[in-house]
């Protein structure tokens, strides 16, 4: 009995973020009210309070639940299957653009981040979150540009952060675009190249079979 009540409170506490996810990309975080959620979920506000402390909370798991896989496949590319990192800065670009571009459900929270998300008041601290994601995200990315001058023994035209900083760029507006226009190109395909002419364009070198389109 005991093993049953925590897989339905696991099914419920799953059933309210799906929920949340359909409410915050019809009405927008800040206009979203957690009596619209419940009513979503056909739960009630009590249902949420036992799982989430508040909206935000919910927000943020709402997020965990889709990137939290991303985040451990780029710790997986860092850790095997990439050694060198110059295929490993596309690799990581590829699998979150691949990922966004082939499953409706990370998409769609990829949507509510980007456009559905005013940050202020309550929603203020998701915020901080963010940027606190971003900057990982952004430190990893230069790592991996620092290591790959020394190891093709180029100088680069911009220190290793800006580098960073102008990739993490190009990758969010791609994102950005293909969301907003209803995946009016090929992102994954655009993506690739995209990185490969950003990397060249850096100085570093690109294998043959990688830069013509084959590969990763």
């Amino acid at each position: 009995m005991a093993r049953k009540t925590k897989e339905d409170a696991i099914a419920t506490r799953s059933g309210l973020i799906d929920a949340a996810e359909r409410v915050f990309l019809e009405k927008g975080v800040s206009r979203a009210s957690l009596s619209d959620i419940a009513q979503a979920a056909g739960a009630t506000r009590g249902a949420i309070y036992w799982h989430f402390k508040d909206k935000v909370d919910l927000f943020n798991a709402m997020m965990e639940r889709r990137t939290l896989p991303l985040e451990q496949g780029y710790s997986e590319i860092e850790c095997s299957t990439c050694p060198d990192p110059v295929q490993r800065l596309r690799a990581v670009m590829a699998l979150v653009l691949r990922t966004v571009a082939s499953d409706e459900d990370t998409r769609r929270v990829f949507e509510i981040a980007i456009y559905k998300v005013e940050y202020v008041t309550e929603l203020a601290g998701v915020r901080e979150r963010h940027l606190a994601a971003s900057e990982a995200f952004t430190c990893q990315l230069a790592r991996d540009f620092e290591i790959a001058a020394q190891m093709q023994k180029v100088a680069l035209p911009m220190t290793a952060m800006e580098a960073a900083i102008g990739l993490h760029a190009l990758f969010n507006g791609l994102m950005q675009n293909w969301i907003l226009n209803d995946g009016a190109f090929d992102l994954v395909r655009v993506g690739r190249v995209s990185t490969d002419a950003y990397l060249l364009g850096l100085g570093l070198s690109v294998p043959s079979e990688l830069a013509s389109g084959g590969g990763l």
